[in-house]
């Protein structure tokens, strides 16, 4: 079967449930919620947080906060973003205007292994490509399978179903739970925010000295992440092998 009638067939029938529109309705304004405040934070020119200047985005939050014009654009940007996606009828421009700020917050979160927004930036990507596909009517002519689907292969519009679809929301808190579930375990040490949280960790560390020395590294020497994590990871290993 052509996948693009399969893909106009299926997205013809999510659209007609009510608690799925709910669910459109809900991400929409949980992404603006997200993005409002920062942007206008940025756009007052005001630093987006108070972590330390050693921590490794604190260093990348200064270093912005210095870029002029561009740390307001930023700004300007993410409260568009927001308020494209409050209104309806551009609410899929908001989508897609979303979509490549919040993965590269993603990205970086995860890179330099930020508490601040571990969790919440892969979940606010997964509600932004549940837009996405959402809006998939709208979007589709740009994608390099479409094809104009004849309309009497397509189901007829009916009123929205009231069924409300159990297998789909559990599937959503499933995927929250593993998501929460494997970011907070996929990493053997984080910096954390501050000194004392990093420390905290250390008391279930595999080697405590390691981690403390970790910490310091970040937290009063201000070192880069990758040299902190790889003294760790020495000092890890060379614990391993002593007798």
């Amino acid at each position: 079967m052509d996948i693009s009638l399969t893909l106009d067939r299926l997205h013809n029938k999510v659209k007609q449930n009510k608690w799925l529109r709910y669910f459109a309705v809900f991400n929409r304004i949980a992404l603006a919620a997200g993005f409002l405040p920062s942007g206008f934070v940025k756009i007052m020119g005001e630093r987006f947080t108070n972590l330390s200047n050693n921590h490794p985005m604190g260093h990348y939050l200064e270093a912005l906060h210095h870029t002029g014009y561009y740390y307001t654009f930023i700004g300007i940007l993410q409260m568009t973003a927001a308020v494209l996606l409050l209104i309806p009828r551009t609410a899929v421009l908001g989508a897609v205007l979303y979509f490549p700020i919040i993965l590269n917050i993603c990205i970086l979160s995860l890179a330099v292994r930020f508490d601040g927004s571990l969790l919440s930036s892969p979940l606010m990507v997964l509600a932004n490509l549940y837009l996405l596909c959402w809006y998939y009517d709208r979007l589709k002519f740009i994608l390099p399978f479409n094809r104009p689907a004849v309309p009497a292969s397509l189901p007829d519009q009916k009123a929205l179903t009231t069924k409300f679809p159990t297998l789909f929301f559990a599937g959503v808190a499933a995927t929250v739970f593993l998501v929460g579930l494997i970011l907070t375990n996929v990493f053997t040490i984080r910096p954390r925010n501050t000194l004392s949280d990093c420390q905290s960790q250390c008391r279930n560390s595999e080697n405590p000295q390691a981690c403390r020395e970790f910490c310091d590294c970040i937290h009063n020497q201000g070192q880069p992440l990758d040299d902190c994590l790889k003294a760790y990871n020495q000092a890890t290993a060379t614990a391993g092998r002593t007798p």
